[in-house]
Order: C-alpha cells, then structure tokens, then sequence
C-alpha cells in the first residue's frame, strides 16, 4: 500500500459525517484537470506507514464517523481489502472513492462487507472517455461496475467534474440515457472545475460551467436522478 497523503478530519468528503480521508498513490487516467498530480506521478512513495494510520484513528475512536479512502485510484492496490479490514475493526464506516476500473475488485470490497458509501466518477459519456482520460480504457469495466454499484445494496454516488471544452452537454445527453435505464439515480453531483494544480499545469487557466447552463443540467437529469446538486 502506497499511502501518498492523509487528512486527519474532514466535513466534506463524505456527506453527514466527520471523516478521515486516506489518499492512495497511484492512477491509471491521466485526466488533465485532476488536483492530485503529487498521487498520479509520485516523486516521492509511501509517505504513510499503514500502521501510523491506524494508530491514529484508534485514538479517534468515537470522535471520526468514517474513513475515505481516495486516490489516486484505490482498487489498484491489491491489498486494499486487507487494510479496509482493519479499519473496519476499529468500526468505522468506510467510504470507497473509485474510477470505476477494477469492477472485481469493487465487487469484493461490497460481498466482504467492507464499504459503506462509494463514490464513482463519471468522467464523460462512455464513448467518450479516452478523450478525457488520456488513455485506453476498458469500457466495459467502466460499464460494469456502474450497473453494480446500482444494483447492489450499498449506498451511493455518481459525479463529473466540469471543465469547459473537455466535456459538452452533448455527454450529459447521453449520460442521462444510460442513467434512465435504471428508472432513476440515487444521487449525482455536478462537480465545479476548480483552478489548482493539475495533471496538465495548462488547465490551470480553464473554466467550468456558469449557472445557466448548470441549471439546464440540473433540468436535464430531473426525470433521471432522485437527487442532484451542484458543488
């Protein structure tokens, strides 16, 4: 386990409770506008130690609700489950970020009891991905673990993040599609594009969005989604 970065308390990142928040070294999109280079090309690996973690959130125990754990890419680490364990002994919930790449690794992680809450990005419509992920993708594990996640038992998101001339209303058009042939969502955030660092420093510069068309969105996905917001 490459542990590249951990945030002691968050309000944010995982909705309706006070989180940990574990960042997992290692990705396998090169998505420009990522705010994480330092997890997509690590200069420098292993900043944690497994059991500094879990020290820590033994003396948390009754002060932290859960644990995120985000990347990166987590399910690239094959002892991902192993390490959720013993979080999950310290009986935490446990919310799971994910590209959505490794659908068996998901698939384990949820028949093990092992994650509470994930959180699944959707980066454009399906046959669309390689342009904003920059590298091959197999679709179809994108596709299967979206269904998945749907159909199992754990609660969930869906979200995109919002970068003016990376994604269109065009995506969403379709994005909406795939989304009506579950009848409707759970939940799906539109995710603001928000200058930082980046995976490509030129994004540094881009622009998300404005409120009318966040609204034509939101318009959109009415009939798809039982909640969306803007964030």
């Amino acid at each position: 386990m490459l542990i590249g970065g951990f945030q002691k308390s968050s309000l944010i990142d995982y909705k309706g409770r006070i989180a940990a928040v574990v960042f997992l070294q290692g990705c396998n999109f090169l998505c420009p506008y990522c705010h994480n280079p330092e997890l997509v090309f690590p200069k420098v690996f292993g900043l944690f130690r497994e059991d500094e973690i879990i020290s820590f959130l033994k003396t948390r125990i009754n002060k932290l609700d859960g644990v995120v754990i985000s990347g990166g890419e987590p399910t690239l680490h094959k002892k991902l489950p192993e390490f959720i364990e013993k979080i999950k002994e310290l009986d935490f919930e446990i919310k799971l970020d994910t590209n959505g790449t490794n659908p068996d690794m998901i698939e384990q992680l949820v028949h093990e009891n092992l994650i509470d809450y994930i959180a699944m990005d959707i980066k454009t419509s399906f046959d669309d991905y390689e342009k904003v992920v920059k590298k091959e993708v197999d679709i179809n594990k994108i596709k299967k673990s979206f269904d998945f996640i749907i159909n199992s038992n754990v609660d969930y998101e869906f979200r995109t993040t919002i970068t003016s001339g990376l994604i269109a209303y065009d995506n969403f058009v379709k994005i909406n599609d795939e989304f009506k042939k579950y009848g409707k969502i759970k939940r799906y955030y539109l995710q603001k594009f928000q200058p930082s660092k980046h995976v490509d420093p030129s994004f540094s510069d881009k622009k998300t969005f404005d409120d009318t068309e966040f609204d034509k969105l939101k318009e959109l996905f009415k009939d798809s989604v039982e909640f969306i917001e803007v964030r």
